[in-house]
């Protein structure tokens, strides 16, 4: 891992690289509650298992970024696509690029590439991404705060975040927010033009494989599914060689070997 900081529109973001010093990149998006130190091991297999450079950065308010505090607007992962996701490909120097984003990160990845023109922008990789609010979505939610709150969750949170408070009560309170039920990317999921790749494990406690069909109704360009029974919200880290496998069968097609 090659770590570095981004000055980003007055935010200094933590950021790392894998693999090779050139050419095209694998971009990974965290999801709500993650950073870059939480992808683990991840990053490092996927450069060896694809032989691409691999780019992370902690948004602001995860890890050791600037902190934001909350509440965060039940836009943030709108605004995350519009103001911010383009900035940092800019500052890191990124030419051509696959978004790889897991959950929220996959959410986001979805609406850059669905609502914003971006030539580099060559494909899609999503873990477990969230197009519409499900009822087993609030209940995973809900969860989540239960543990936060009395058990060893925050305990753990902790280890990563420099404002652990401001990390989970700004995903956990824009999706608890009853508002939020309404929360639908559809319409721009139909404006995605690059192929894509979906994991999505058929145990996960946040969603459902309804969320892949939900993408393959609209979006503009080939959708591949790739689901694993018995697997939960992280594909990346609970069968990560099935992961591994389908995401290196589909950069080698969208970035062919030379």
């Amino acid at each position: 891992m090659r770590p570095e900081w981004l000055d980003v529109g007055g935010r200094r973001l933590e950021a790392a690289w894998w693999g090779p010093d050139a050419g095209p990149a694998i971009v990974l998006l965290h999801e709500g509650l993650g950073c870059v130190a939480m992808w683990r091991g991840f990053p490092a297999r996927l450069a060896e298992a694809t032989g691409r450079r691999v780019f992370a950065w902690s948004r602001a308010g995860y890890g050791a970024s600037t902190p934001i505090r909350p509440p965060r607007p039940l836009t943030y992962m709108h605004d995350e696509a519009a103001d911010w996701v383009r900035p940092v490909l800019d500052a890191a120097c990124v030419r051509e690029c696959i978004l790889l984003g897991h959950s929220d990160g996959g959410s986001i990845a979805a609406l850059y590439a669905g609502t914003q023109a971006d030539a580099r922008l060559r494909g899609l990789a999503l873990l477990a991404p969230h197009f519409f609010v499900e009822d087993i979505s609030i209940a995973g939610i809900e969860a989540a705060r239960d543990r936060y709150l009395t058990g060893d969750l925050r305990e753990r949170l902790a280890r990563y975040h420099a404002d652990v408070d401001g990390a989970f009560w700004g995903w956990n309170g824009a999706w608890l927010n009853p508002a939020f039920r309404a929360w639908d990317i559809s319409a721009e999921a139909a404006g995605i033009a690059v192929p894509t790749l979906v994991v999505q494990g058929l145990a996960d406690p946040y969603g459902t494989a309804a969320q892949v069909a939900a993408l393959q109704s609209v979006a503009g360009a080939w959708v591949r599914p790739a689901l694993l029974a018995g697997v939960g919200h992280s594909p990346h880290l609970e069968a990560t060689t099935a992961t591994l496998e389908a995401v290196a069968a589909f950069v080698a097609e969208v970035f062919p070997p030379t």
